[in-house]
């Protein structure tokens, strides 16, 4: 008991520690974790042998991490991306596994040897790269999209590249069953969630036709299960009225599913990804999501810990410059392999160079298929330690790589968030750009009273979420020309911009006055000085985004302070009367460039409206005062 407290103290004081300092310096948790694994491990040698057991444990944070990935995902959209998983990925890999391969045999390795490493060096690195994405805002980007096809694609992969590593083993004889299906070299059952060792299987010694039917039985088992148990399951935790149970049936999902995996044979987080995408369209999604978001944080945050405190301390000194030397011949040499698949599949400029140094490294699941091979004796144990450190001092070299793309992001000038806009195919009377908070009741309310809109956003979260909801709307730049012109600018009555970037709102208007200057633009303002700025841009009715909820908040201050419904409601329409009269006052005495503050004349004035208001708001009450006499 004292061992674990010592141990579980020393990874958490390690995190406390170094995250927060990587996060203020703009390097990423990431870096941080492995650095605090670094410096308990190889620096001061706080942590031991311990370390590879626990980063078996620390694994399942993958497999947490795909399921919720898997939530954000629906069946359609996952469809959407065959020909990325089957094209994109599949080319990456054996383009990859092809050119590593050739390395190794040209470093003196047979090509059993060769070809083992090279599909193993060839996966990235699942729990770095979705991470630091998410960290980044950077998922659903182009290039974002793009690195997790790749990644997903490689999960699939592991399971044949499982199949097929033992046929490598030519020191032991095969052997042919009398189904005709290939024996093992050895018997292994080898996941990547668990211990990657002897285990519970359901699939050991059945014929080819029945693992298959097993396995397609396992994964239909899961579909099912998602779509005609969750309901009644979450009813009954609920009527425990439990907090708790809420979390642990989150668990006992994830858990189970990962478990029905292992003993097919099957990657859990391939499991759990397929069961996150079946329950993508369910009303406990968010639930799931809230409950496994902190466990998914800190098993991956171990995860990197460990990964760093196992680092071979006397191998690295023992040739420091070639096994770093080593290290950036793989990311190299993966890295040109993605730049030009990434150009063959269209990526553009920042998504293809996100997409190229995201995804250049080597993965965990690097060490899985390594200490696999060396089981079956594919790969001596000396090299296999070599390779297991060059897959480290990869995953470490990371960081440094998306630092790099941040520096080029900002030389090539392109927007940060640029997605592929949907192609528009359909058009209104009405177009509303912006489906937050405030273009939703917009729409809502214009929608229910019979009149087709147009709904575009550059927020492909807010577009799915509208979906799930019956309401179609456009992915894309709603400032773009010509995305407006295929939603009907020409013939279009109203145009409603209610974006949350305020230059955005007044370059787009400015772009659609000269166009139409006939048509009637309603926009959101964000403050005084943002309606006076949308006025010069040429819009036609204004609406700050707080101005009618503070009011109806002061009405409610006034009834409940001793004034009647009447009473409050009349001095709500005079300030609101008074108000407007004011921006369009003031608006001529407003300057471009110059704050309000400094702007003398207009603070002159805005004091003498200010009195002008007072003294209406004191006529009411005067009246008031002459009826109760």
């Amino acid at each position: 008991m004292e061992t674990f407290l010592y141990q579980a103290s020393v990874y958490l004081a390690a995190a406390v520690i170094a995250v927060p300092i990587a996060a203020r310096l703009g390097l990423g948790s990431v870096l941080g974790y492995l650095a605090a694994g670094i410096i308990i491990g190889p620096v001061l040698g706080l942590v031991g042998s311990e370390t590879r057991d626990l980063q078996h444990f620390a694994e399942f944070g993958v497999v947490m991490m795909l399921f919720l990935i898997g939530l954000e995902l629906e069946p359609r959209a996952l469809w959407a991306m065959r020909h990325k998983l089957i094209g994109l990925g599949g080319l990456q890999v054996l383009l990859s596994t092809l050119a590593l391969m050739a390395a190794a045999m040209v470093a003196g390795e047979t090509w059993q040897v060769a070809l083992a490493i090279g599909l193993a060096l060839s996966l990235s690195s699942t729990a770095i790269v979705l991470q630091t994405l998410s960290e980044k805002g950077l998922m659903q980007t182009g290039g974002g999209r793009a690195s997790f096809s790749v990644l997903l694609t490689q999960d699939i992969a592991v399971i044949p590249i499982l199949a097929f590593l033992p046929l490598l083993a030519v020191k032991s004889v095969l052997q042919i069953n009398e189904d005709g299906s290939i024996k093992r070299a050895a018997s292994v059952v080898t996941d990547h969630a668990s211990g990657h060792g002897p285990g519970l299987s359901l699939v050991d010694g059945l014929p080819g036709w029945a693992v298959t039917l097993v396995t397609l039985g396992a994964i239909g088992m899961i579909v099912l299960a998602g779509i005609y148990l969750t309901r009644p399951v979450f009813r009954y935790i609920h009527a425990a009225n439990l907090r708790e149970m809420y979390t642990a049936l989150a668990l006992l999902i994830v858990v189970g599913i990962s478990f029905l995996m292992t003993l097919v044979g099957l990657s859990p987080a391939l499991g759990a990804f397929l069961a996150g995408v079946v329950l993508a369209n369910s009303e406990f999604r968010h639930e799931l999501e809230s409950d496994l978001t902190p466990f998914k944080g800190l098993l991956l945050g171990l995860f990197f810990i460990t990964v760093g405190a196992g680092i071979n301390y006397q191998l690295f000194l023992a040739d420091p410059g070639d096994l770093i030397g080593l290290a950036l011949l793989v990311i190299l040499a993966k890295g040109t392999i993605l730049y030009f698949v990434g150009r063959a599949f269209g990526l553009k400029r920042r998504n293809r160079w996100l997409f190229t140094l995201g995804l250049a490294q080597a993965g965990e699941f690097g060490f899985v298929l390594l200490s696999f091979s060396r089981q079956l004796d594919v790969i001596p144990p000396a090299l296999t330690e070599k390779l297991l450190l060059i897959v480290a001092l990869s995953m470490l070299i990371t960081p440094l790589l998306f630092i790099t793309y941040d520096i080029l992001s900002k030389r090539l000038g392109e927007a940060k968030t640029e997605q592929e806009p949907d192609e528009i195919d359909e058009e209104g009377p009405v177009i509303i750009a912006g489906i937050g908070r405030f273009g939703q009741i917009v729409n809502r309310l214009v929608s229910a009273s019979g009149i087709k809109t147009v709904v575009l956003d550059y927020d492909m979260k807010a577009i799915q979420l509208m979906r799930r909801y019956g309401v179609k709307g456009f992915l894309g730049d709603p400032t773009r020309p010509e995305l407006l012109k295929a939603a009907g600018l020409a013939k279009a009555r109203v145009l409603v911009v209610a974006l949350d970037d305020p230059k955005k709102t007044i370059q787009m208007i400015s772009q659609v006055r000269k166009v139409r200057p006939d048509l009637h633009i309603i926009a959101r303002a964000r403050d005084r000085t943002h309606v006076f700025e949308l006025y010069q841009a040429g819009a036609n009715d204004i609406v700050r985004e707080v101005f009618d909820s503070s009011l109806r908040a002061g009405r409610y201050v006034l009834e409940n302070i001793g004034l009647s419904e009447y009473e409050a409601a009349q001095a709500e329409q005079t300030f609101y009367a008074h108000d407007r009269m004011t921006v369009r006052d003031l608006a001529d005495y407003w300057k471009p460039g110059v704050p309000s503050s400094l702007n003398k004349a207009y603070i002159a004035r805005a004091r003498e409206l200010e009195k002008d208001l007072e003294t209406a708001l004191l006529e009411l009450a005067e009246q008031k005062d002459q009826k109760q006499v």
